[in-house]
């Protein structure tokens, strides 16, 4: 099992910056895809920034420039630098983490952090 714990989220005015962690714990292996997903009130969840399983990193259109993704892997810990916030950036983060089974992929969640930006 794999516990993922976010922090950081808050309330910000456009323009500001934010900085979100992903703590993981448990049985995480080093093959994994870590990522940060959001969702806005209304609308489906979407990919922010993940790191892929070939070591890849990929971000969405609307934050690229913006948000910076890192991980401390010692600390198995990701986080997400979040500058130049608009107010449609305002949703639930949540931090994802994905590795292999003997059959299929596992994926887990986080809690979920509210990032607020106000204009």
């Amino acid at each position: 099992q794999v516990q993922l714990v976010e922090s950081g989220g808050g309330s910000v005015q456009a323009g500001g910056s934010l900085r979100l962690s992903c703590a993981a714990s448990g049985s995480i292996f080093s093959i994994k895809s870590m990522g940060w997903y959001r969702q806005a009130p209304g609308k489906q969840r979407e990919m922010v920034a993940e790191f892929t399983s070939g070591g890849n990193t990929n971000y969405a259109d609307s934050v690229k420039g913006r948000f910076t993704i890192s991980r401390d892997n010692a600390k198995n810990t990701m986080y997400l630098q979040m500058n130049s916030l608009k107010p449609e950036d305002t949703a639930v983060y949540y931090c994802n983490l994905g590795q292999p089974g003997s059959f299929r992929w596992y994926y887990y969640w986080g809690q979920g952090t509210q990032v607020t930006v106000s204009s």
